[in-house]
């Protein structure tokens, strides 16, 4: 069984699958009544798991009347949105964007969860061995083993 934030993510992820144009408007609070939790809860959510990265915008309006508006963009070619995705990486990348690009390519069916594992593994092995840098030498790595896997598979 996983976390509450799983059953968040899966919850909207099927609304967005049944809607027909790829795109939601819910309400927070509504939603956060569904799943009994409290709104930052959701705001959480959207914020790790709903990220351009991922392929999504995320639209928020709080207030009275306050909607969120999430939209799953659509790609023409997965091949070159995850290339184009990998050289954005910057000379830094923190965990928590590692995290939603390897989500992202395996979500476009680009990386298997297999290979997601490896990747984090061998990123985690290495970075855990400094103290400073672990930005950068992140950010190395997963731009060197992506285009590698990527490469080879296309």
């Amino acid at each position: 069984m996983g976390t509450l934030a799983d059953h968040i993510e899966a919850y909207i992820k099927r609304m967005l699958q049944n809607s027909e144009n790829r795109s939601i408007e819910l309400s927070r609070a509504q939603l956060a009544d569904v799943f009994s939790c409290v709104p930052s809860q959701i705001n959480y959510v959207l914020a790790t798991r709903f990220t351009l990265e991922r392929g999504y915008i995320v639209e928020s309006r709080r207030g009275g009347g306050g909607y969120i508006r999430i939209a799953h963009v659509q790609v023409e070619d997965d091949l070159t949105h995850a290339v184009n995705l990998l050289k954005g990486i910057g000379s830094q990348l923190s965990e928590q964007r590692m995290e939603s690009i390897l989500a992202h390519l395996r979500d476009l069916g680009l990386l298997s969860p297999h290979q997601c594992r490896l990747i984090r593994g061998i990123v985690q092995q290495e970075s855990s061995s400094i103290s400073q840098g672990k930005d950068v030498l992140r950010a190395s790595l997963v731009r060197a083993l992506l285009f590698y896997i990527i490469e080879s598979e296309s």
